[in-house]
C-alpha cells in the first residue's frame, strides 16, 4: 500500500496541468460578469443544416456566442448588455425561422398524473399529431401510385393519369412543409435539406407532367417498367409519378418517425419534471389547509400522510417514518428519517405521519435542480457533434454541386436525359444529412436522461469526453468512502482532569462547528450531560480544529498543539492504531485529553471500489485524516494508494500532481472543502447527500450518496458517448457510400428517399437503446 502524506503531497511541485479550475469543469465556461444569457424557442427548423444556418448568423452578432441544438429545438445564447433580446431574435427571424423565449416552466408539482409515453402530441403541441395526419393521407393516396409503376400485370389502359390524380395532392399538399421551408431559404438566399427534397421531387413530378401532356407517356395502352437503378428509356414516355408520391410519403414517415423518437428521448425529462406532488395539507393556526403545492413558502409546515408524496425539500418536525425516493435516486431501499432529518420534494413517505417544515421550494429543490441539469446537458453538444455541425452547415452546397455534375456527367457520357435526371434526382434526395444533426443530441437526451432516473445527472456532453480518458479516480474519504456520520467512542483524561470535564469541554466548543467528527463529539457529549455550556470567541481553523472560550476556559479541540505530554500522545496513537480518529482536547495553553470517533466505511464502498477497478481506473483515497485511519479504510474498501493528512487547499495541489504526472484525473466528494479539487480535477463527481458547492463545482452528481453511483456513472456516461460515436460513423458513412451510388446510378431516386428517411430514423432507435442502461 502507497501512502502519501501532506507534506508529501505538497512538496511536489504544484504544476497545473492542462487547465484552470474554471477549465477544468466541463459544465461549460461561465458566462463574464457583463455577459447575460438567454434561451430561445427556435421554430422552422427541419434538418441540422438549418441549426447551422441559425447558429452562424446570431455567432457575427458583436460579442454573441450561441449553441444551436436541433433535436431540443432551442438556442442558448450569451450576449452583451448592448444588445437586446429583441436583436436576437430579429436575427433568427431574418435568416428565415422564428424564434421566441420559452414561457416560464411550470413547478414540478403542476404536471400530470403521470408522465406521457411515447405518443405523439402529449404536451399539448398539435404538430406530431398533425404530421401523423398528414403522413397517413399521403401513405394512402402514394400507395396505389407505387403499386401500379412496380408491378406492370397492374397497369390498365390510362392507369397513368390516375397516378397522377392520385400523386398530385400527396406532392403538392403532402409536400408542402418542404417546398414552404425550401422558398423561405431561397429567399434568405440559403438551402438545407428541404431545398434538396422540393427540388427533387418538384423535378420528378414536373418531368412527369411535361411526358404526360407533350410527350407520349399519357397515351392510352402506355406500360411502364420499374428498376432499382437507372435505366435508358424513352424521355417522352417515362413519369417519375411514384418516385415524386413515394418519396414524399417516405420523408413524411421519417420526420414523425423522428419527432415521435425526440419526444421518446425526451420523456425522462418530462416524467422528472411531472413527480412532485399537486397539492400539500398546510397547517394553518393549528388546522390543516389543502392548497397548491405552489403556494408553499420557506418556513411552512405541512402534513404527510403514508402513501403521500412529499411536496417539497424540508425538515422533518414531528413524527419518523420511512421514506422511498428511488424516484429521485434509484435506490429502491426505503430511507428511515426521524425529527431532524432532511426530506426532498417528490419522495414518497411509506410509513408513518410525518410534519416537515419546508426549507426549499419552487425552483430551489433539488427536484427543480436536478431538471435543469439535465435539461442543460442535453442542450449542449460534445465537440464530435461540432464537427458534424460544421459538416452539415456546407453539406447542402456540395449536394447541389454534385446533383449538377451528375446530370451532366452522365447526360455528355450517355446522351440519355432520363438516365441524367434520374441520378440527379436520386443525388438530391439521398443526400439529406439530418442523420448528422441528430447523432449527438438524441444520444444525449436518451443518456442523461435514463441517468437521471438512476440519481446520475450528466452535466454537459463535455463530460462525456473526459469520462472515456479517466485512469485514476480519487476519492474523498468522509463521507463519499465512510457514511460521514462520526459516533463518540472513548475518553482518556491525563492525570490532573477527569474525562467528564474533558468531554464537556469538547462537546461545547464542537456544538458550534459543522465538521463530521465535531457533530459527533458535540453529540455524544449532549446525550451525557444535556444542554452544553455557552461559548464565547469561537473560531475555526481550517483543517486543524476549533478555539473557543467555555466557562472562562480557553479550550482548544484538535490539531492545534505543536507537543503533547506523553501520555496524551500514547493515547493517541493507540486509537490511532485501532483506526479511529483521535481529538487532542486541551485549554488553557495545555493538551489534557484525547476524543477517539469512528466513522464506519460504507458496506458498498469495497464492491464500488472493485467496480472502479474493472473500469481501467486506479482508486486512491484522499483524506484530510492521519495516516494510520486512512490506511485502516484503504485496506477494508481494497485501495492500494492512501494520500493522508491533507489540508482543504492542498487537495487541490494533490490533484494538480497526479495530472502533472501524465494522468487523467476523477474526484469523487461531497465537501466544502472538495469543491476546489472538483473544479480542478479532469472530472469532478459530487456526491447529491454532500453540499451546494461541491455539487455545483462537480460534472457529475450522484444524488442517492452511494459510490458504486460513481462507477454507474462513469459506465453510462462511455455508453452515451459510444453511442453517439457510432451514431456518427453510420451517418458519416452513410452519405459517403450512398452519394456515390447514387451519382452512378445504382439507385431509383424512390429508394433513395425511404434509405434518406430511415437513416435519421435509425440513429435516433439506436440512441434509445440507452433507456435499457441498468
Amino acid at each position: 500500500m502507497t501512502s502519501t502524506t501532506a507534506s508529501d503531497a505538497t512538496a511536489a511541485p504544484a504544476t497545473t496541468a492542462s487547465g484552470t479550475p474554471s477549465e477544468a469543469s466541463p459544465g461549460g465556461p461561465a458566462a463574464e460578469p457583463d455577459l447575460a444569457q438567454v434561451e430561445l424557442l427556435i421554430g422552422g427548423m427541419t434538418c441540422a443544416s438549418c441549426a447551422a444556418r441559425v447558429e452562424k448568423k446570431l455567432n457575427r452578432m458583436d460579442g454573441v456566442t450561441a449553441t444551436v441544438n436541433y433535436a431540443t429545438e432551442k438556442a442558448r445564447i450569451t450576449y452583451p448588455p448592448d444588445t437586446g433580446v429583441a436583436d436576437l431574435i430579429a436575427t433568427v427571424v431574418k435568416t428565415g425561422y422564428t424564434a421566441e423565449e420559452p414561457a416560464p416552466p411550470p413547478e414540478p408539482a403542476a404536471g400530470a398524473d403521470s408522465p406521457d409515453g411515447p405518443g405523439e402530441g402529449a404536451d399539448g403541441d398539435p404538430e406530431p399529431t398533425a404530421l401523423r395526419g398528414r403522413l397517413v393521407v399521403c401513405a394512402l393516396l402514394a400507395a396505389p401510385v407505387v403499386l401500379l409503376a412496380m408491378v406492370p400485370a397492374l397497369q390498365f389502359d390510362n392507369w397513368q393519369w390516375l397516378s397522377l390524380t392520385l400523386a398530385a395532392p400527396v406532392v403538392v399538399w403532402g409536400g408542402l412543409p418542404f417546398h414552404r421551408a425550401a422558398w423561405t431559404n431561397l429567399r434568405h438566399g440559403a438551402a438545407t435539406m428541404d431545398t434538396l427534397v422540393s427540388l427533387g421531387t418538384l423535378a420528378a413530378f414536373g418531368w412527369s407532367l411535361w411526358a404526360l401532356f407533350l410527350g407520349d407517356a399519357g397515351m392510352p395502352g402506355m406500360r411502364h417498367g420499374f428498376d432499382l437503378t437507372v435505366s435508358r428509356t424513352d424521355g417522352a414516355s417515362t413519369i417519375y409519378l411514384e418516385a415524386a408520391a413515394g418519396v414524399t410519403a417516405f420523408l413524411l414517415l421519417g420526420r414523425w418517425l423522428e419527432a415521435r423518437s425526440k419526444r421518446r428521448a425526451g420523456a425522462a425529462l418530462r416524467a422528472l419534471m411531472e413527480l412532485g406532488a399537486k397539492d400539500v395539507a398546510v397547517l394553518r393556526d393549528g388546522r390543516e389547509v389543502r392548497v397548491p403545492v405552489a403556494r408553499l413558502a420557506v418556513g411552512d409546515r405541512f402534513v404527510v400522510r403514508p402513501g403521500e408524496k412529499i411536496a417539497t425539500d424540508g425538515t422533518v418536525v414531528e413524527g419518523a417514518s420511512a421514506v422511498d425516493a428511488s424516484m429521485l435516486t434509484g435506490e429502491s431501499v426505503p430511507v428511515d428519517v426521524t425529527v431532524g432529518d432532511a426530506v426532498t420534494g417528490a419522495t414518497v413517505n411509506a410509513a408513518g405521519r410525518l410534519l416537515v417544515e419546508a426549507t426549499r421550494v419552487g425552483a430551489d429543490t433539488q427536484l427543480a435542480r436536478m431538471a435543469r441539469l439535465v435539461e442543460d446537458a442535453q442542450s449542449g453538444k460534445a465537440e464530435v457533434q461540432r464537427l458534424a455541425d460544421r459538416i452539415s452547415g456546407i453539406f447542402v452546397p456540395v449536394v447541389l454541386l454534385i446533383a449538377c455534375a451528375t446530370f451532366g456527367g452522365w447526360l455528355g457520357a450517355t446522351g440519355d436525359t432520363v438516365a441524367a435526371f434520374t441520378a440527379a434526382v436520386a443525388v438530391l434526395i439521398i443526400a439529406c444529412p439530418c442523420a448528422l444533426g441528430l447523432a449527438t443530441p438524441t444520444a444525449l437526451m436518451v443518456g442523461t436522461g435514463r441517468g437521471a432516473q438512476l440519481g446520475i445527472l450528466i452535466k454537459g456532453p463535455e463530460v462525456l469526453e473526459s469520462t472515456r480518458r479517466v485512469d485514476t479516480v480519487v476519492l474523498d474519504k468522509t463521507g463519499t468512502v465512510t457514511t460521514g456520520r462520526m459516533t463518540l467512542h472513548e475518553v482518556y483524561a491525563a492525570e490532573g482532569t477527569d474525562e467528564e470535564r474533558v468531554l464537556r469541554l469538547a462537546g461545547a466548543v464542537e456544538h458550534a462547528s459543522e465538521h463530521p467528527v465535531a457533530r459527533a463529539i458535540a453529540a455524544g457529549a449532549e446525550e451525557r450531560f444535556g444542554t452544553p455550556p455557552a461559548v464565547e470567541d469561537f473560531r475555526n481553523v481550517p483543517g486543524r480544529g476549533v478555539r473557543g472560550r467555555v466557562e472562562g476556559l480557553q479550550v482548544a479541540v484538535g490539531r492545534l498543539y505543536d507537543t503533547l505530554p506523553p501520555e496524551v500522545a500514547r493515547a493517541r496513537d493507540e486509537a490511532e492504531r485501532r483506526g479511529r480518529t483521535a481529538v487532542v482536547v486541551g485549554w488553557d495553553g495545555t493538551a489534557r485529553g484525547v476524543v477517539t470517533v469512528a466513522d464506519a466505511v460504507r458496506e458498498t464502498s469495497a464492491e464500488a471500489v472493485a467496480e472502479l477497478r474493472r473500469l481501467g481506473l486506479t482508486p486512491v483515497l484522499l483524506t484530510g485524516d492521519n495516516r494510520r485511519v486512512a490506511e485502516s479504510v484503504a485496506r477494508t474498501v481494497g485501495i492500494d494508494e492512501v494520500i493522508s493528512e491533507v489540508l482543504p487547499e492542498e487537495k487541490v495541489a494533490v490533484v494538480r500532481r497526479l495530472r502533472s504526472e501524465g494522468r487523467t484525473v476523477a474526484m469523487v466528494g461531497d465537501g466544502v472543502n472538495d469543491a476546489a479539487a472538483l473544479a480542478t480535477a479532469d472530472l469532478g463527481l459530487a456526491m447529491g447527500t454532500g453540499t451546494d458547492a461541491a455539487i455545483e463545482a462537480g460534472d457529475l452528481t450522484l444524488v442517492r450518496g452511494d459510490l458504486r453511483a460513481a462507477a454507474d456513472a462513469i459506465r453510462l456516461s462511455r455508453r452515451t458517448l459510444s453511442t453517439i460515436k457510432g451514431n456518427l460513423v453510420w451517418a458519416f458513412g452513410y452519405n459517403v457510400a450512398a452519394l456515390p451510388l447514387a451519382a452512378a446510378g445504382l439507385l431509383n431516386p424512390m429508394i433513395a428517399g425511404a434509405a434518406m428517411a430511415f437513416s435519421s430514423v435509425f440513429v435516433v432507435t439506436n440512441s434509445l437503446r440507452l433507456r435499457a442502461f441498468r
